[in-house]
């Protein structure tokens, strides 16, 4: 270790085992003989890194044993308690870094940081639409019509479900479970997850399959759920311009796409409460960093509502 190195006083102390403390010790003078690394930057490693096995503790088998749902559940709670994008990716960088060492040292046999996506820095945040807005464009297609019930649905379906526009039109009638209000999709990666139905989704896909859909069709055969006057499955484009039209029509000046709806979904169910780790099941991601981003969308319209309502916002 650096000689001119000196840890603070309580950064190895009764809260850590002595293993964990030994072996963390072990990684930071790794650290600073292969990288020359600042006594700023090993300090940064080791809170990190004590912080993380603090709340591993004994129970969950300190450093070595944790697993990669233990690191999950670590980051979820530090956003729970508000920790920025920057500060989650350095945490996440030093845990990665601290477990390749375990692993290039033979004390693990499987890196259990290896399949977590570090957070996207300077990611813009995603465009989403108020719940007036979505209320707005929900009621722009012309129900009266065959094609403006499909498309009324579809959009009730993407923001009652957060789905992304590709498994919206992938959804086929097997994997439709009305009476228990459920649809199977299929996201990236192929996974399958199951997705709950609300009952205002329910009541306008009962309508839609029991009016509209065979009058499209025409006896066309066709398993897809959502389809279009030559008896095919809705495409994407399509989607996307549609989408396009009725926001116009419902006076949205705001630049929309197909994912829009799906972030709306993501934003208003974490502004009525949500829990993140609920929230990362129904958007299908891999990963909790990824979901993370919809706090930050949260909160941002927290603000403005601030600014707009209070009489000294």
């Amino acid at each position: 270790m650096n000689p001119g190195y000196k840890p603070p006083h309580d950064t190895i102390d009764r809260k850590l085992s002595g293993l964990d403390a030994g072996i963390l010790e072990r990684f930071l003078d790794a650290l600073w003989a292969e990288r020359g690394l600042s006594d700023s930057t090993l300090t940064a490693y080791r809170a990190d890194l004590k912080g993380f096995a603090v709340w591993l503790g004994a129970d969950r088998g300190g450093l070595i044993a944790a697993r990669r749902d233990d690191l999950l559940d670590y980051l979820a709670e530090r956003v729970k308690k508000k920790a920025q994008v920057r500060t989650s990716a350095r945490l996440l960088s030093s845990i990665r870094r601290f477990y390749q060492y375990l692993l290039r040292e033979g004390l693990i046999n499987e890196d259990p940081s290896a399949r977590i996506e570090s957070p996207k820095l300077g990611r813009p945040l995603p465009k989403s639409l108020t719940e007036t807005e979505v209320e707005a464009l929900l009621a722009a297609p012309d129900i009266t019509s065959d094609i403006g019930l499909r498309d009324r649905t579809m959009l009730e379906l993407m923001y009652a479900t957060g789905v992304r526009v590709s498994e919206l039109i992938s959804i086929t009638l097997p994997r439709v479970n009305l009476r228990q209000c459920v649809i199977r999709v299929f996201g990236k990666g192929n996974k399958e997850r199951i997705i709950p139905l609300g009952e205002e989704a329910v009541d306008w896909l009962e309508r839609y399959l029991g009016e509209a859909r065979a009058a499209l069709l025409k006896e066309r055969p066709c398993d897809a759920v959502f389809v279009t006057r030559r008896g095919s499955s809705m495409t994407r484009q399509a989607f996307w311009y549609l989408i396009k039209r009725y926001a116009r029509d419902a006076g949205i000046d705001k630049a929309l796409s197909p994912h829009t709806l799906r972030h709306a979904f993501a934003t208003h169910l974490l502004n009525h409460g949500a829990d993140l780790r609920v929230l990362q099941m129904l958007l299908g991601h891999s990963d909790l960093s990824t979901t993370q981003i919809y706090t930050h969308v949260a909160g941002e319209r927290l603000k403005e509502l601030h600014a707009a309502h209070h009489p000294r916002g």
